[in-house]
């Protein structure tokens, strides 16, 4: 079975050496192949895809905009109505599940923004949420700034974004019509930075910190309040000058997470109990230079490397969790994102 990998990268705009949003296809060996240009675009850094329409998103991150692409063959797509503004270094999307609406994140300003979707996946409205307060600043502290970088759908409905500058996860409800209302907020360690998110089956939310290279687990409690249970180092080693966190992916299976460090270009396996408990267990070389997303996907690891130009694919072994390779490899210009397509 083949599987179409979108791929968002960095353009000339923001020093990259991309295009736009390409194409790759993974076959059942792990074997990659480019395809080449999807569509042209400008620093798609992110993406997403709707759940049941033809139809990719993508923040434009020096543009401060958002944008739809509908799918017009195996690797093409074309513009799907005009962009929308959106907020400075606009870095991250994603799609509810039930296809109503998309929200961007914005690490420029800290902006969280809602875009309802019509029935075709066409985007219809803009609605920014309330700003964020940094929950660590007392009297006489210097501001730190917003850095809104990346939301999750939750399966009740509530959705979750991360404040790297301002160390929270924010939580909110959606209203139709009228946006994001805010229900909670959970305060991680200051200067730890949460980036990413990924959920568990156990219900717990891992949160990986790009500052202090940690993972912090965020359980559900009373009356469905998320409460931040524990922060861990992300490697069993240690964290290197000028290692900085990216993404973060759970196996299928729940048993593995894998995170990904810039820096000493690395990915650090950490084992999930059944109750969602870590416990870091190996570090291995990510296989290029600055991997800055990866995806884990029927026993395989892609891990798309900004720096090096390429994307490499390792196998998983189903009993430790540890990549073994790399197996395969392309050359891309400057790849920040790997979406699947949906078939």
């Amino acid at each position: 079975m083949t599987t179409v990998l979108w791929t968002g990268c960095y353009t000339a705009d923001r020093d990259g050496n991309g295009e736009g949003i390409g194409a790759l296809t993974a076959d059942d060996k792990g074997g990659l192949t480019h395809l080449g240009l999807a569509v042209a675009a400008n620093s798609p850094s992110f993406l997403a895809v709707h759940p049941s329409r033809p139809v990719v998103y993508a923040v434009a991150e020096e543009g401060k905009m958002v944008r739809a692409f509908r799918r017009t063959g195996v690797a093409e797509l074309e513009p799907f109505g005009e962009p929308w503004p959106a907020g400075e270094a606009a870095c991250h999307v994603a799609v509810d599940p039930q296809g109503r609406f998309i929200v961007v994140t914005c690490w420029g300003d800290g902006q969280v923004i809602l875009y309802e979707l019509d029935d075709d996946g066409a985007i219809t409205s803009r609605a920014s949420a309330e700003a964020a307060v940094d929950p660590h600043r007392t009297d006489g502290d210097e501001p730190r700034p917003s850095r809104a970088h990346s939301s999750l759908m939750l399966p009740d409905g509530r959705i979750l974004t991360t404040d790297l500058g301002h160390d929270l996860v924010r939580v909110w409800t959606y209203r139709p019509g009228e946006g994001l209302s805010s229900d909670h907020h959970v305060v991680l360690p200051k200067g730890s930075g949460p980036r990413h998110m990924a959920r568990h089956s156990s219900g717990t939310v891992f949160v990986d910190t790009e500052y202090s290279v940690e993972v912090a687990a965020i359980r559900p409690g009373p009356q469905g309040i998320l409460e931040l249970a524990e922060v861990i180092p992300a490697s069993v080693n240690k964290a290197y000058d000028g290692d900085s966190a990216a993404e973060i992916a759970i196996s299928p299976d729940g048993r593995f997470a894998y995170v990904g460090v810039r820096g000493s270009n690395r990915i650090c396996v950490l084992q999930v109990g059944g109750d969602g408990g870590l416990a870091p267990v190996a570090d291995v070389p990510s296989g290029g230079d600055r991997p800055r997303h990866h995806l884990v996907r029927d026993g395989w690891l892609y891990v798309a490397h900004e720096g090096s130009n390429d994307v490499v694919s390792f196998s998983l072994d189903p009993s430790t969790g540890l990549p073994d390779g790399p197996v395969s490899r392309v050359e891309t210009g400057s790849p920040s994102a790997l979406i699947p397509a949906v078939p």
